[in-house]
């Protein structure tokens, strides 16, 4: 019997990372040298952020993206924690607002300003007190605006609002203490209605975080999860960890059911934490390692088998910490779908490294780069404290899109409140992609009334008209600015070349009505 290799057809197959030029690096950065088995590093559109070296207490630098090179030794710092800091994370709504947590046992909330630092940043927004060991984790909640979680030491995850006029806030508005040790994770579903978290005590539990209460629980012993991740609304989890054989190993689990695991792959007999990345857009996973330079890629199917490696990117520098672009920051004229920032400590570097997909067409490719999570929330705080849950609010990529979702959904039944009425049926997956206009602050007051034509509507970029764009500063933006005027030019040709077949067949039709009156 002759063999006949297996291929899968997939668009992700020949996906490559492609690591930046050393101009386009960040050098000479102090990152720091702290054990703790987090990210240490946090990106969005306008900044990264890094977890520094700082004596006499916590701080991290807040570099623009545009400002790479060596960095001055003298360049300032966000202090203002007595211990060292552990973890930080933008706002997903707010490009200019960050949190951190620290060994102070205190979670504090920065505003950072749009123009460069002059000097050290040291006073904070806002500052939560209510851990009483240090907090390791924080997390923003994915759709309801000024809600964040942190969990600490002392074995407790707190949930705070921050939709308040006090500048200390000194209890959270929910305490979940169902865990037995140190929580090492924590990771929500799409709408944040669930919370997975994996503990010291190698348990994954996925929570009602309203409530508090354990909805599901896995006492699986072949598998010690490290950390966990909620893959999209395919219904699944993924945790990383080591195996009975202490071998770095990936499981994948049904989050209806954690008793056993639908799929488990031995990885290799390293020690470095294995940091998990789900794209829901394009439904693949990257795994990255602690300590080594490989970043391991996988499709993710509902059907079996679940994980189909793709392939690996390798590189000679190993990580300490990694940060991850959001979906909006990507470079889509290049068909960048994925960009990592590698904390390089050996050399004090940190490195971009995108992840495209090869393909010789320079226009949009919308295969690749379905709606995804914009920055607008889709709940407040109080909507989502009294249990409604909403799913993202979704925007496209294509340069001089506009907001797909421009009001909330209907709200889901809630899980934590069963007194709460039925809400009303949710639309149809047909009518949640019919795009709507919604425009910005700085769209004209008439748009707002009017629905634009067709060929109007592309002339918006981000809800205000491209040809009252400022001027570009740097040569980043001006590449952008070319980038999209040339999208335009694109599309106007196309409009044209549809308007001329359009009159052709009108003509056409005038024709044929004409010869067809001679006859009678």
């Amino acid at each position: 019997m002759s063999w006949h290799p297996q291929y899968r057809s997939s668009k992700f197959r020949h996906v490559f990372g492609k690591a930046a030029s050393k101009e386009n690096c960040f050098d000479a950065v102090p990152i720091t040298r702290s054990v703790h088995d987090n990210h240490f590093c946090a990106v969005n559109p306008h900044f990264i952020a890094v977890v520094t070296e700082c004596a006499g207490g916590g701080a991290f630098l807040v570099i623009p993206l545009h400002q790479t090179g060596k960095l001055d030794p003298h360049y300032p710092k966000v202090c203002g924690h007595r211990g060292n800091v552990l973890d930080i994370k933008w706002n997903p709504f707010n490009d200019f607002e960050i949190a951190s947590c620290s060994e102070d046992a205190t979670i504090k909330i920065w505003s950072i300003p749009k123009q460069l630092l002059s000097r050290n940043l040291t006073a904070f927004r806002k500052e939560l007190v209510g851990h009483s060991r240090r907090v390791g984790l924080v997390e923003w909640h994915p759709t309801a605006a000024s809600i964040l979680f942190s969990s600490g030491y002392d074995y407790k995850v707190m949930v705070w609002s921050l939709d308040t006029s006090d500048s200390v806030i000194m209890g959270p508005v929910r305490t979940i203490e169902c865990h037995q040790d140190v929580i090492l994770s924590m990771s929500f579903n799409t709408n944040g209605s669930l919370l997975a978290t994996t503990c010291k005590d190698r348990k994954i539990r996925i929570l009602d975080p309203r409530r508090g209460a354990v909805v599901q629980e896995a006492s699986y012993k072949g598998h010690r999860a490290n950390k966990v991740l909620f893959l999209g609304n395919l219904g699944k989890l993924l945790s990383t960890g080591t195996s009975r054989w202490n071998n770095r190993q990936m499981a994948l689990w049904d989050q209806d059911d954690l008793s056993v695991p639908l799929t488990e792959e031995d990885l290799d007999g390293s020690s470095g934490v294995l940091f998990p990345f789900y794209d829901a857009d394009t439904n693949v996973l990257y795994v990255v390692g602690k300590g080594d330079g490989n970043i391991r890629y996988y499709e993710v199917s509902s059907d079996k088998p679940h994980l189909n490696y793709l392939t690996e990117y390798r590189s000679y520098n190993p990580q300490k910490g990694i940060g991850v672009m959001p979906k909006r920051g990507l470079d889509v004229s290049s068909c960048e779908i994925f960009r990592f920032y590698k904390l390089i400590t050996t050399k004090s570097l940190i490195e971009p490294v995108s992840m495209i997909v090869p393909r010789r067409s320079e226009s949009f490719q919308e295969d690749i780069y379905p709606p995804t999570a914009g920055t607008q929330p889709s709940l407040t705080a109080q909507e989502w404290l009294s249990g409604i849950n909403r799913e993202p609010l979704l925007v496209s990529l294509r340069p001089g899109s506009e907001l797909l979702s421009p009001k909330p959904r209907p709200p889901e039944s809630p899980l934590s409140n069963s007194n709460t009425a039925a809400p009303a049926s949710p639309p149809s997956p047909e009518a949640a992609r019919r795009p709507s206009f919604l425009l910005g602050e700085r769209a004209p007051r008439w748009a707002a009334e009017h629905r634009l034509p067709e060929e109007k509507k592309r002339w918006f970029t981000n809800g205000f008209d491209v040809f009252e764009c400022p001027p570009p500063k740097t040569e980043n933006e001006l590449l952008q600015m070319f980038y999209r005027q040339q999208e335009e030019i694109r599309r106007l040709r196309e409009l044209l070349t549809q308007r001329e077949v359009q009159a052709k067949q009108l003509e056409l039709e005038m024709k044929n009505l004409q010869r067809d009156s001679g006859r009678f």
